[in-house]
Parts: structure tokens; sequence; C-alpha cells
């Protein structure tokens, strides 16, 4: 969850700050799951919820969202690593320094996060892949693009061999349902129950990481060669016609793996993972390819800046989504956890996207940074930026 340097031309980075927002959504419908109840964790279904319209929900969200808004916030967190390189290199800055201090507020702000909020965190696998990133900013794009594609293929190869060898990730469904229940019934108490539930889910959560932290890296690698390339300060006018390649591609193929993905029940089919490994970045870039000529329309501009703003203060928003799913689920607040249909929490996220476009649209009109991006950029200057405008 990256901040965005201030650009000498605002337009430059509206539509990556657009992309961002978007990405914020998806990511929202996504997680939102796992405040609602404590089934998924563990790799089943809540037994409470199944009707027909519940069913198609969550078909609908592993087909169009699932496995793949983390990979476009990845890809924008290596397009922005460039052009904070390139503010340091205007600067002066030593840019490694300060990017080691940033990954380490970012580090800490994820292990608070996790433990106090959603133990579902990605911003210290961001950290510590973040490392990566600096160790090798001198790729060349090419060498880049090559490396990602290589990461993903091992990936999707490996996952595959485990399907073939019969790897079940939920071995025992009885197991899996009481633990569900464990969980959903721990995440309903109050604060110290939710914050023990965290704790006790972290080590599954961390085994996730062999997959989704490999690629991530492999989306990071990606938008390094793109922010090299300068690919989306040019406009879109330049790059018109690979959009349409992109889309043309993108969909069928991304749809088609999504689909068989979404068929086999989402993460707990491993062959349906590999499929997806394979096929969610293609559909991601459609995604992308799509945004960005709408985008460059009257109607999509107006479109873009509603999302930028939640984009620009991406960190403060991801945190927000989770304090807003703690205190609308779990005990802390209202306690709606294990009682809300699946059917209803894309509901939900809809409303709380809505409710952080305008707040972030109002915050940014009189500061600077938001607040965990105020707190990141003090950590990785040593010194209290201003705030206010």
């Amino acid at each position: 969850m990256t901040e965005t340097l201030r650009p000498r031309t605002p337009t430059r980075l509206l539509d990556v700050d657009a992309l961002r927002g978007f990405a914020l959504f998806g990511i929202l419908v996504v997680n939102l799951a796992y405040f609602a109840s404590g089934y998924p964790f563990h790799l089943v279904a809540d037994p409470a919820h199944g009707s027909w319209l519940d069913d198609s929900v969550e078909f609908g969200v592993r087909l169009l969202f699932e496995m793949k808004f983390y990979l476009l916030f990845s890809f924008l967190f290596g397009y922005s690593f460039t052009l904070q390189l390139a503010a340091a290199g205007r600067a002066g800055a030593n840019f490694t320094a300060r990017f080691v201090r940033r990954l380490g507020g970012l580090f800490v702000l994820g292990g608070l996060h996790a433990v106090l909020l959603f133990q579902g965190d990605i911003l210290t696998t961001y950290a510590l892949l973040g490392l990566v990133l600096l160790a090798v900013h001198r790729i060349q794009p090419r060498t880049a693009v090559i490396a990602a594609g290589a990461i993903v293929g091992v990936v999707a190869v490996g996952t595959a061999v485990a399907a073939l060898a019969g790897v079940e990730l939920v071995t025992d469904q009885e197991a899996a349902l009481a633990a569900g229940r464990a969980s959903t019934d721990a995440l309903a108490g109050g604060l110290g129950s939710v914050i023990g539930e965290h704790l006790r889910s972290l080590p599954t959560m961390a085994g996730s990481l062999a997959v989704q932290g490999p690629l991530a890296l492999a989306a990071f690698l990606v938008g390094l060669a793109a922010g090299r390339r300068k690919l989306l300060a040019d406009g879109v006018g330049r790059h018109t016609g690979a959009l349409r390649r992109l889309e043309l591609v993108g969909y069928p193929i991304g749809l088609a793996g999504a689909l068989v993905f979404a068929i086999g029940g989402g993460t707990t089919n491993l062959a349906g993972l590999a499929v997806s490994i394979l096929t969610a970045p293609l559909l991601v870039s459609a995604y992308v390819a799509t945004l960005l000529r709408v985008f460059a329309t009257p109607r999509g501009g107006r479109l873009a800046r509603a999302l930028a703003p939640a984009g620009r203060m991406a960190l403060s928003s991801y945190l927000g989504q989770s304090l807003l799913g703690v205190l609308i689920f779990t005990g802390v607040g209202l306690g709606l956890t294990g009682d809300t249909p699946p059917a209803v929490v894309p509901v939900v996220a809809v409303g709380i996207f809505a409710v952080q476009l305008e707040l972030s649209r109002r915050w940014l009109a009189r500061y600077r940074y938001g607040p965990a991006e105020w707190v990141l950029r003090a950590v990785t200057n040593a010194e209290l930026p201003r705030m206010r405008r």
C-alpha cells in the first residue's frame, strides 16, 4: 500500500491513483468476507448460509475478484517504486536509507494491522518483498518481465504438481467446520477475543503466502518495468492499440481461467488455483486496459477523479477498511459476524467504499497526506512533514 509522491504535473499520476482506488475496492470485496464469518479462514463455507443467492454471489466474487486485485495493487506498488526512485534522484536524497526506513515503518504498521484488525494483512509481506525490489532495482525492464513470468510459471507448476499428487488443503471437513464455528464465535466476542483469534490465525495466513508472496513479487517486477518505461505517464493515445490487444487476449483467457477457478471452489481446489495463477494476470491486464481507455473519456475522467483520492491515501484507506470491518462485523462493534449472508457482504463493501471515496476527497482538500501516509512519510524522511495544505 504505497503513498504516491506528488507529481510535477498532477494529471500524470491521476490514472495511477485511480487504478489504485479501483484495486482498493476489489480488495475490500474479497477481504470483507473474512470479517463476516470465521469459516473462510478454514476454507469451508458457513453452513448457516447456503441459499442459491449466497452461492451465486460467492461464485461471482471468485470469478471476478479473488486472486485478481492484489495483483493489481502489487503492480502499482512496483510502479510507484520507480516514481519514488526518480523523486529521490531529483532531490539528491539517499534513496536506499529512506526506502529501508519506509519498509520498516510499513512492516510495523502491517504487524499492528494483523494483530488488531485483520490477520489477512498484506503490508508485512510488501515490506519484506520490498527489500527484494530494492536489491534488484537496477534490473532492465525486459529482464524484470521475464523474471516475473518465470516466477508465475514456477508457482503454477508447483501448484499443479501438488494437485496431481492428490494434495488436499482441507483434509478433514468436519474438523474444518468445527474450527470455522470456533473462529466465528471468537470474532463475535470482545476485543480480547478478536485479537486472540487473529493471533491464532496468523500461522494459517502465513502459509497462504507461499503462493501469494511470489505472485506479488512478480507483479512488483512488472510494475517496475512499466514504471521504467513510463507506460502510465505517456497518456492512453500512444498505447490505444496495445490496450485493445490486452482486452482481446486478456478477457477470453482470463475469464476462462477464472471460470475454472470459480467452478472448482476457489483456492480449495489446487488444480483450479494453478489455472488461476496463470490466467489471472491476463484478466487483471484487461481490467487495467479497459479502465485506462474509460479514464481517457470525459465521463471516465470524472470516474478517475472520484477514485483517485482513495488511491492517493491508499494505506489509510486499506487500514480504514479493516477498522470498519471490525466495527461493523465483530463483537467490538455491531457483532454481525456469522449473521450476515454472503449475498449481503458485497453490498456492505459498496457502502464502505462509497463512504471512503467521499471522506478521502474531503480529507485531501485540507491535508497533504492521509494519516497513515503522514506517519510513513515521517519515518521515511526521519522528520515530521507539514500536514495541512
